[in-house]
Formats: C-alpha cells, sequence, structure tokens
C-alpha cells in the first residue's frame, strides 16, 4: 500500500510529500538497512525509514527534485518490488497486496524448510556415524550426499547466495553472505573431494591413508540452512501478524447506512454517505460515519473510542462518532465527517504511523556480520596462501584449500545466529506457560530496559464495568429493601449502572420481581411502579425536579470525591437512600503498581476521565503522575513525550482507543480480555489479564537478555579460538590443525552448548 500526504514547510513555504510504501522481498532486518541507506542518499529525500517487521518505508521528499516512480525505481534496483494497493483491500487480505506478498512468503519458506529438513535428517545421520556403522560407509556414500544436499544448495538456500550477491553489489556484507561463503565453501569442497577422492586422501595433512572415502562436510552445508530457514520461517509467520490490528480497526466501520431521502429511508453503502445527509439509527446498532445529533435522545456506548465504560447521553446537537453503538434510543443525525476524515480513521492513521515511526533494528548477528564476514574472509585467504607457500610441494594445494575451508566452515554462523533466536524461542516458550504471549524477540529483549510504564485506567487498573460500592438508607427503611426496591426498579432498564444494581441484588439472594410500570428519562434517571408504589431513582437534579428533598442524605460529596456515581432514590414522593456505583480497581493493581516501582520504573495512569475522578483512582493507586481527559486521538502523543524525555516507555491498555498508544510505545502490552484491536497493536498479550504477569515478564525478559549475552560471548570465544587453530597459528609449536571434518564437529558443538545454554531458562 502506498498512500501520500502533501505538508507544508512553515518557514520555508516548500512543500514535501509524505509517502508510505509497501516493499516485498525483504528477508532479513539487513534487507531493510540497506533500502533504508540507499533512499537516505537519494537526491530530493528529507527523510526515511523502513521497517522490516511492516515491510513498510516512510518517506518524506521535496516533489521539485523527486517523485514516487524514481523513488520505486531504487528500491527495485536493489532487487525489490513496491506492492500497490488501495485503502479498502484492506478490510480483505485476499485483495491486499502486502497481505498477499506476506502470505506467499511464509509458505516458500515453509516449503523451503520441510523440503530442506527431509533432506537434511539422513545426511546428518551418515556425517554423525563418522564411519563406524558400515553400512553407512559404503563406497558410494559421498555421492549419495551429494545427491541429497544439492537441493538444499540450490532450491532451499538460493535466497540466502540471491541476498549475499546483493550485498555484494552494494559493497555491504551481512548474515547472507557469511552463510552463502560458509555453505558454499564446504558444499563445494565437499563436491571435489567426492569427484576426486584419492588426491584428497592422499594429500591431505594428517588424513589416513587407508580410507576409501574422502572426508567430506555436506552435512554443514545443509544443516546451517535448515535452522536459518527455520528461524525465518518464525519471523515470516510473526510479520503476516501486523497488519491484522489495521485491519480489523476498519472492519468495526458498518458497511451500509440509512439514508432518510425525501422523508424515506434508504440503506446505501458506506461509501455513498455524503457530508450533510440525514441518517437514521436503531437502538444496538453501530454508528456508520461521524455527525450531530438532530432529533431524539439515547445513549451511546463509545468505550471503543474512550475507553470508559458508562454509556455517554446524547441529545440534540451533540457529535456521535462512527463504529459507536447505540444502545437505547432512535435517534436522526446529520452526518459531518466521512470517510477518511472520522474519529475512526484518525486513529487507524495513528496506529499505521506508529507502527511505521517504528526504527528497524538490525540483529546483533547482521551488524557483527558487517564487520566479521569480511575479516573471516580474509583469515581464510591469508592462511591459504600461508599455507600454498610452505607446505611441502606435493601437498601446497591440498593443505591450502583444507584449511582455507576449516577457517570457513568453523566461522560459519550456526552458533551466533543461534544465540538470540533460541534464547528467545525458549523464552516465549516460557512466557506462554505462564499465560503470557510475546510477539517478537524485540519486545522480550526491551521489556528488561523498560524506565516508564503507562497504565489505561478504566478496564486496566479498574474492572471496566461499574460495580455497586454503597448504600446509604434512610432511617425509615433498611439497607436491604432499599436494594431490594432499587433493583426491582433498575431491572426495566439494560444500563450497566441498572445492571450494577441488579446484580448486587442477585448476589445479596434477593428477589427481583414484582415491576408494574417502567419509564427511562434519557441522562437523568428513572420512574417506576413496584409492587404499587412509585419509585424514582436518578442523579440530583431529577430527584429534585419532583420535589424531593435530599438534604439528609449526607454522603453524596464524598462519593463524588471518590470518583464514585451517586444516584438518589425516592419511594412515593420520599427520599429512601443513596446509591454509590463505581469501577472498582482491581485487587492486583496495588501490589503490581508498588512492585513496578520498586524495581525502578515510572508508573503513570492515563484516562479520559476528567480529572477529579483520576486523581481519586491514582491517590488509591499510589500513583502521582496522571494524564486526565486525554482524547483517544491524543494517548499516542502522551506516550511519545515520555519517549521524547528519552525514556524507555510501555503503554498497557485493553481498548480499541488504545491501539496507537499500544503502537507507539517501545513494548505495548494488552490485556488478553481487551479487544481484539489492542491485542493486535501490542507487542506482548496478558492471556489472563491480571496485571501480576508484567512482573513476571520484566523477570523473564531479565534472565532471557542475559541468557543471550552468555551465549553470543561463547560463540565469540569459539570463534576465535576455532579460527585460530583452523588457520593453523598453533601448528609450528603444538602441531594442531583442525580439518574441515574436526572444524565442522566443533562447529556442531558450539551450536549444541548454545542451544542447552537457552534450554535453561525452561527451569528458571
Amino acid at each position: 500500500m502506498s498512500s501520500e500526504i502533501i505538508t507544508k514547510d512553515a518557514e520555508t513555504n516548500i512543500a514535501s510529500i509524505q509517502l508510505d510504501m509497501a516493499i516485498g522481498g525483504m528477508t532479513c532486518a539487513a534487507c531493510a538497512s540497506l533500502i533504508e541507506r540507499k533512499l537516505r542518499k537519494t537526491p530530493g529525500v528529507a527523510k526515511a525509514g523502513v521497517n522490516f517487521a511492516t515491510s513498510k518505508a516512510t518517506l518524506e521528499f521535496l516533489p521539485t527534485i523527486t517523485d514516487r516512480q524514481a523513488l520505486t525505481k531504487v528500491v527495485e534496483g536493489l532487487g525489490y518490488h513496491v506492492l500497490e494497493n488501495k485503502a479498502e483491500d484492506l478490510l480483505e487480505p485476499d485483495k491486499d497486496p502486502l497481505a498477499i506478498e506476506q502470505e506467499k512468503e511464509y509458505k516458500v519458506l515453509k516449503q523451503k524448510f520441510l523440503v530442506s529438513l527431509f533432506f537434511t535428517l539422513p545426511v546428518f545421520i551418515i556425517a554423525m556415524s563418522h564411519g563406524k556403522i558400515s553400512w553407512l560407509n559404503f563406497e558410494g556414500v559421498n555421492y549419495l550426499q551429494l545427491l541429497l544436499v544439492t537441493p538444499v544448495i540450490v532450491y532451499c538456500g538460493e535466497q540466502f547466495f540471491r541476498g549475499a550477491i546483493a550485498g555484494l553489489r552494494n559493497l555491504s556484507a551481512d548474515m547472507n553472505t557469511l552463510i552463502a561463503v560458509g555453505t558454499s565453501s564446504a558444499y563445494l569442497y565437499s563436491v571435489a573431494a567426492t569427484l576426486f577422492p584419492n588426491y584428497f586422501i592422499s594429500k591431505l595433512v594428517n588424513t589416513p591413508l587407508h580410507h576409501h572415502n574422502s572426508p567430506v562436510y555436506f552435512e554443514a552445508a545443509s544443516v546451517i540452512i535448515t535452522l536459518i530457514l527455520l528461524g525465518r520461517l518464525l519471523e515470516s509467520r510473526a510479520k503476516k501478524r501486523t497488519g491484522e490490528s489495521i485491519r480489523t480497526l476498519m472492519g468495526l466501520q458498518p458497511k451500509t447506512a440509512r439514508i432518510l431521502r425525501v422523508d424515506k429511508e434508504v440503506e446505501v453503502p458506506i461509501s455513498e454517505v455524503l457530508v450533510g445527509d440525514l441518517l437514521i439509527v436503531r437502538p444496538g446498532e453501530k454508528i456508520p460515519v461521524d455527525g450531530r445529533v438532530w432529533q431524539g435522545n439515547t445513549s451511546i456506548d463509545e468505550s471503543m473510542l474512550t475507553g470508559e465504560s458508562l454509556p455517554v447521553e446524547k441529545g440534540v446537537g451533540q457529535e456521535v462518532f462512527a463504529a459507536t453503538i447505540n444502545k437505547t434510543g432512535l435517534f436522526k443525525f446529520q452526518a459531518t465527517k466521512i470517510g477518511k476524515d472520522t474519529a475512526l480513521q484518525q486513529i487507524v492513521r495513528l496506529v499505521q504511523q506508529a507502527q511505521g515511526s517504528k526504527a528497524p533494528i538490525a540483529r546483533l548477528a547482521d551488524k557483527v556480520s558487517g564487520i566479521f564476514t569480511p575479516i573471516v574472509m580474509i583469515i581464510a585467504v591469508v592462511t591459504f596462501i600461508a599455507w600454498f607457500i610452505f607446505s611441502p610441494e606435493e601437498a601446497r594445494f591440498a593443505n591450502a584449500i583444507n584449511n582455507f575451508v576449516a577457517v570457513l566452515i568453523i566461522a560459519c554462523p550456526c552458533a551466533l545466529g543461534l544465540a538470540t533466536p533460541t534464547a528467545i524461542i525458549v523464552g516465549t516458550g516460557k512466557a506462554a506457560q505462564k499465560g503470557i504471549l510475546i510477539k517478537g524477540g524485540e519486545a522480550l529483549e526491551t521489556i528488561h530496559k523498560l524506565q516508564a510504564m503507562v497504565f489505561d485506567k478504566t478496564g486496566t487498573l479498574t474492572l471496566g464495568a461499574p460495580v455497586l460500592t454503597d448504600i446509604v438508607a434512610s432511617d425509615w427503611i433498611t439497607k436491604e429493601e432499599l436494594l431490594r426496591i432499587s433493583a426491582i426498579a433498575e431491572s426495566g432498564s439494560e444500563h450497566p449502572i441498572s445492571k450494577a444494581v441488579v446484580n448486587k441484588a442477585k448476589a445479596k439472594g434477593l428477589e427481583i420481581a414484582g415491576l408494574e410500570e417502567f419509564s427511562a428519562i434519557s441522562g437523568q434517571g428513572l420512574i417506576a411502579k413496584v409492587l404499587g408504589r412509585e419509585v424514582v431513582i436518578g442523579n440530583q437534579k431529577f430527584i429534585e425536579s419532583k420535589e424531593i428533598k435530599i438534604d439528609n442524605i449526607t454522603k453524596a460529596d464524598e462519593f463524588a470525591k471518590s470518583g464514585k456515581t451517586a444516584m438518589f432514590v425516592a419511594v412515593d414522593g420520599r427520599l429512601a437512600g443513596c446509591l454509590a456505583v463505581a469501577d472498582e480497581i482491581k485487587a492486583e493493581a496495588r501490589g503490581v503498581i508498588e512492585e513496578l516501582q520498586n524495581l525502578g520504573l515510572e508508573v503513570v495512569m492515563m484516562t479520559g476521565d476528567n480529572h477529579k475522578t483520576a486523581k481519586a483512582v491514582a491517590e488509591k493507586l499510589k500513583i502521582t503522575q496522571v494524564f486526565a481527559e486525554v482524547l483517544p486521538g491524543d494517548k499516542a502523543s502522551k506516550i511519545k513525550e515520555l519517549q521524547a524525555q528519552g525514556k524507555i516507555t510501555a503503554m498497557v491498555g485493553d481498548g480499541i482507543n488504545d491501539g496507537p498508544a499500544l503502537a507507539q510505545a517501545d513494548v505495548g502490552i494488552a490485556l488478553g480480555t481487551g479487544t481484539d484491536v489492542a491485542v493486535e497493536a501490542s507487542d506482548l498479550t496478558l492471556i489472563k489479564g491480571n496485571l501480576k504477569d508484567i512482573v513476571n515478564a520484566i523477570k523473564l525478559s531479565k534472565a532471557t537478555v542475559r541468557v543471550i549475552k552468555q551465549n553470543l560471548f561463547w560463540a565469540f570465544i569459539y570463534n576465535t579460538i576455532g579460527i585460530s587453530i583452523a588457520a593453523g597459528v598453533l601448528y609450528p609449536w603444538t602441531g594442531w590443525l583442525l580439518s574441515p571434518m574436526l572444524a565442522s564437529a566443533t562447529m556442531s558443538l558450539s551450536s549444541f552448548s548454545v542451544v542447552s545454554n537457552s534450554l535453561r531458562l525452561k527451569v528458571q
């Protein structure tokens, strides 16, 4: 997908274009880095960022110097391709070119991995037998291995060779280069040793002459390709999910709308609604576009936008928003914003921008490879020259090529490439067992470095639904009777506050029967006839309008100060009492916040509630920093403010309105009990919705990073010592050499040690 936004610099008055460009064909973070580097060097490009996870480039360029076609040519010149589609295609993955590309990439990688595994297993078994199993050591066994490994090299590994060639053309080296050089060296050497066995058997240093098969190292090439393909396959599966949050968001908007034209109701596709059209919405339906109430009163569930659990009362002249749900009354409204201008579409754009703004993080192995690969190549060439010069004439070429290949094989990136992914795989698996889903290694590596954590209030720190917390009865009625009468009256309403009263009565085992008449007054309260008595329930203004005094209920002010909603109850024109409803704080919230603060994190609460309610909740949780009255579109901006202060920031939320902030944060944490959009936009999901799992995730992240560092340390030590011995540095004093066979065995041992160390996470 590509989209353009024209902006103008206030000082220079020069217009620039912001462009989002979907790119296909990237296989690793190094690909994204290469494209980004080339785009930044293109004349006219002011900014360029390429995100490997989302397969998207975000650009800003001057149209007077360059254009989209020229930028497309830059990308295509590097061997990649730009994908084009329409915004509405996001709704249907079978029409979205990026989704199609990602699905195709995943299927190809899966097929290559399975083919590679099928052919590699028998070669691996033959190699690991080391000639001690007679029926695996027949005279033509090398030809059998050649037959099995060739498809792995030619078909399964072609993308690594293609990547290495592209890197060579652009004077860069990455994991593809190491993989290509190491596997091709092992393969080509083994092919030569298979076709000309006598030469290699008779002239290699430390090679027994009684062998009828020359030593080959086919398994080194095929095992490396198989393991790397497995890593790329897991990576590809994660990438497929990056567009789902956007598609889920866009899918919230109704596909049709009912328009009033010449006093006739007509159902039309949403794309045909125009600004100024008069629309009608019935109870239970979603609002199709943004607008202003023209006729009628109702209450609307705006939780997908605001995150707040209580419906909002709407009357003539008040704003309504697309994809929110009409709860009670039928109303008519006039469309004011359609298409990309609606609040929902603004959230979609914010999620896209936040996902695209994350700079591609080159994996440590890729960074190291840029330096390590050229050094290894130089060492291998120097080794070949030295052995060719100083070896006896009859064995100079054989010894030179033997040690040249040994250096390349032992320097193969197996242990280095496995150091991080094995720890990540085990760490994410361990997290899943604890009910924590972590989408990728970057999130798992980042969690332990967090400095600030922002919590959405409603549904995250609180239960997300109103609960009856207090009952204050007048002196002439008991609390139990007040609750029973109120519950019977409220049973006629579907309002969340009414449900809270009814649920409390049910929990106490009270009989809820006897409602004879019921009338709801939108935004004020209700009038009902219960067991022959008139019951009025509502806010202070509504009760007083019925000429009922409420002076003797003194706790109402206390309820308001503590963020609770007070409802007054009158029976037969006489004040019976006051009920208080609040969104209760989760039982574990205080302990979790205290533990996070003890770990040195700055804890912040963010909510769309007013300052009074927000302050009341924050004081109970001992949170000192609060962002109150924050609109949905501003939540991501608040995260940016903390990030601008240099703080690595996490966002914890559960609602659709939290999506942009979750995507913007360095680590987005969603409750599994929340909305699909929040889950898709996040990096980490707490399946059970228990906040205690945040602390568990931080501890697991620290353990995983510790193991990664250990793995990398031992992988580097192994390479340093192994390459030295393989090159023959110690040979003049000790006679030590590493044949390619021994180099392959030590490489396998190094990989085994890395995997074993990672598996320790399972028992921690």
